[in-house]
């Protein structure tokens, strides 16, 4: 996730009409939590292989790679992991305590459905809370907290106790909508970052590809960046590129004077900073000018909290950009974005890679 501080908007260019939203749909419709990503990774990996060569290694990051086999690639990361939730403890009752998988706010799942990754098969249960007849005036004014919370599947004791047992995970029960020219889903943080660093690939696949490109789905994002750390350090990249989201700002309650101005319509949030190599970003912004393809400019002075922080990190250090979409109620069953946004980043990316020159590439910072 990423803080936007400056913005300009203009979507009249773009058209949402090429946006593969079977795909998008399919990959926000797996459950997929930080450590356990298998399921998005295989739909992920599927459409990867129509058009480019695949793989996933043992950390569990997805490669899909067009031009040559060998030298040092540009890398194209989004994280595939969603937040969710590992099972602790199972009452004499059979009810089951959790503990977060990545950054929750524990009033979002009251009352949630959520759907276990069991051994023997999924299984659903429901969050459940003390209802608020049976609350006395201080309880009613405190907000929830996870560990007075618990689920219940159902089942007894003993079959909660045989079928799910701790170090179990679950996700939020939430199938993705399309709300005219939204999305609405669990998991668009950031498995719509996944989505366009692949159709970025996909559109690049399309032209005269001379470099060798690579975009990875990486893993365990919403516990540590961690995936980026590994499969950078793999791939030894020459650059990259980040893809993850950031606040929409017309929302109540986000601040412009905190978050910029990154309204729904207004194309790419393109993160600059220290940490980020300023011939990449303005590299970015150009690309973007060039054709026509709506940006915002977000000032992020220490970090971004995104695997380009990794990227940027590995090795001696990489010329990284982050490139984020505008997104609504962030880490909850219902983040929203808004299809033109999503591909203004999958065009200003392609872009990007397209007007590199021929050779070598010259990222020394001013």
């Amino acid at each position: 996730m990423t803080k936007n501080t400056d913005s300009r908007t203009d979507d009249t260019n773009i058209n949402t009409a090429n946006v593969n939203t079977d795909f998008l749909m399919k990959l926000l419709s797996e459950a997929g939590p930080s450590g356990f990503e298998g399921r998005p990774a295989s739909v992920w990996l599927k459409e990867a292989a129509t058009f480019a060569r695949t793989r996933r290694d043992s950390y569990g990051n997805s490669y899909a790679e067009i031009g040559p086999e060998d030298g040092q690639p540009i890398i194209l990361l989004g994280h595939l992991d969603e937040i969710g939730l590992m099972v602790s403890h199972i009452d004499d009752n059979g009810f089951i305590a959790v503990l977060n998988i990545g950054g929750w706010d524990a009033q979002v799942l009251v009352g949630q459905r959520i759907r276990f990754l069991a051994p023997g098969g999924d299984i659903l249960g429901v969050i459940g809370k003390k209802a608020i007849h049976t609350m006395d005036e201080e309880d009613r004014r405190k907000a929830s907290k996870l560990e007075d919370l618990w689920i219940d599947t159902g089942l007894s004791a003993d079959d909660v106790t045989a079928k799910i047992p701790v170090g179990t995970v679950a996700v939020i029960e939430q199938p993705p909508l399309l709300l005219g020219d939204k999305v609405v889903s669990k998991a668009l943080d950031n498995r719509v970052g996944a989505f366009v660093v692949l159709e970025a690939l996909r559109k690049l696949s399309q032209g005269k590809v001379t470099r060798r490109i690579v975009a990875v789905g990486t893993a365990q994002e919403e516990i540590g960046i961690f995936g980026a750390q590994t499969s950078s350090y793999s791939l030894d990249p020459v650059a990259g590129i980040a893809v993850d989201v950031t606040h929409e700002t017309k929302q109540p309650g986000v601040s412009e004077k905190k978050y910029g101005k990154s309204p729904f319509g207004s194309g790419a949030s393109l993160s600059v900073g220290a940490l980020f190599n300023p011939v990449v970003t303005n590299g970015l912004q150009a690309a973007g000018k060039a054709e026509g393809i709506p940006f915002s400019v977000s000032a992020t002075p220490k970090y971004s909290g995104t695997d380009g922080d990794a990227l940027a990190l590995s090795r001696g250090g990489v010329p990284t950009g982050v490139v984020s979409i505008p997104n609504r109620y962030m880490h909850s069953p219902s983040e929203m974005v808004q299809l033109s946004d999503v591909q203004a980043c999958i065009d200003i990316i392609a872009a990007w890679v397209e007007g590199l020159p021929e050779g070598e590439v010259d990222f020394s910072r001013p």
